[in-house]
């Protein structure tokens, strides 16, 4: 993963824009960074003891650091998505209840898929520019 240098010498990892295509990488790496900057554990599960109030003023900090590293992960388009969250959990929740979907439903998708690659054959004698043709037209 790379990285860049502030003007106080901090170096800075490069953060990966999601372009709605390949979450589950995106995801995979948004985490790594998120891990690397302490934040992972406010995102995946919020926590703040109202006890403590350094310990929820610094949870509030840290989450807010959270959410701007995903705000600026995403494209305008789907940034509109998460606009109204105001907890990096809510952020997370929200793209990946609309990006990754429900395991139910990425199985169903992938049988789905896996059959229709298995029923893409040419038949014997058949061109393939008119194999391009037909194939096409089932996508």
């Amino acid at each position: 993963m790379a990285s860049s240098s502030n003007s106080s010498g901090v170096t800075q990892p490069l953060i990966p824009i999601f372009t709605v295509e390949s979450y589950e990488f995106w995801s995979i790496r948004m985490k790594t960074i998120l891990k690397s900057q302490n934040l992972w554990d406010l995102v995946e599960s919020w926590f703040a003891d109202p006890d403590e109030g350094d310990r929820l003023w610094n949870n509030k900090q840290k989450d807010a650091k959270a959410l701007v590293f995903i705000q600026q992960a995403v494209y305008d388009s789907i940034f509109s998505r998460i606009a109204a969250a105001t907890t990096s959990k809510q952020a997370w929740s929200i793209l990946q209840k609309d990006f990754q979907g429900d395991s139910k439903v990425i199985v169903v998708r992938l049988q789905s898929l896996r059959r229709d690659l298995e029923s893409l054959m040419m038949k014997s004698g058949e061109s393939i520019a008119d194999f391009f043709v037909q194939s096409s037209g089932n996508c």
